[in-house]
């Protein structure tokens, strides 16, 4: 009923200034169900409409997106989510530029940046692919950034991704999975790798720290591959006890 009555306002006519009143509004006083309807279905397709007619963001656009972050569960599945999960490669770093720092901005609760993590790491969907995804490295990147003390769950679940690329080509991808030809994996994804190791380095068992040190091998970056290698070797863990300590929290992304 109530997507019947918005559509009647023609909302993807409205003004960027009425899209953050509208947002200010709907995002305090819907279920979270619906105010992922909202953000998906209107406010990201505005920002992604101004974004690419003007090469930047419009300054009341950013601040409907700063204002959806106060519903975090409704925000990862209304927006972040889809600039991942864009089949048809049309996401630009200019918008994963723009939504991040929008992420990097805004505090949100471990529970649902863990969550996330987990999605975007591919656990939680039971997503095995090891395509490289440009927009999925730049968010895990910010969202590890904000140094969470993350469950083991989570951890674990970032190393898998991470290792996953351990046996694939050095394809050149486009910046959201599209295949061309031989080149390395892009810097961003060696970015978020160096955040990895330098937040979590504590958090990792033996195993997982040889698996990337491992990893770095194959995909070696001339400047930052060795700044991983160094964080992962320059530090004595009691893993057991991490492990106790950040293994107690269940993470869903069904939190509100």
């Amino acid at each position: 009923m109530w997507q019947d009555i918005l559509d009647i306002t023609e909302p993807m006519n409205w003004t960027a200034n009425a899209v953050f009143m509208a947002t200010r509004i709907f995002i305090s006083n819907m279920k979270p169900k619906q105010a992922q309807i909202f953000l998906n279905t209107i406010v990201l397709e505005h920002v992604r409409e101004d974004i690419k007619q003007n090469k930047k963001l419009n300054y009341h656009l950013y601040m409907a997106l700063k204002k959806a972050l106060y519903k975090p569960a409704a925000f990862f599945k209304g927006i972040l989510f889809p600039i991942c999960e864009d089949q048809y490669y049309t996401t630009t770093l200019k918008e994963c530029v723009i939504v991040g720092s929008v992420l990097a901005k805004v505090s949100i609760p471990v529970l649902h940046s863990a969550a996330a993590l987990l999605q975007l790491s591919g656990s939680d969907n039971g997503d095995t692919d090891s395509t490289y995804n440009g927009a999925k490295a730049i968010f895990i990147r910010i969202l590890l950034d904000k140094k969470y003390a993350l469950p083991y769950k989570v951890i674990d679940s970032l190393v898998y991704y991470f290792i996953s690329f351990q046996n694939i080509n050095n394809s050149n991808k486009n910046f959201n999975g599209g295949v061309a030809s031989d080149m390395k994996l892009p810097v961003l994804w060696h970015q978020s790798l160096l955040v990895f190791s330098q937040r979590y380095k504590r958090d990792l068992s033996p195993d997982q720290r040889n698996a990337i040190l491992d990893l770095v091998k194959v995909h070696y970056h001339h400047l930052i591959s060795e700044e991983v290698r160094r964080e992962l070797t320059s530090v004595n863990t009691n893993f057991e006890s991490n492990y106790a300590s950040n293994n107690q929290i269940d993470v869903s992304m069904d939190t509100s």
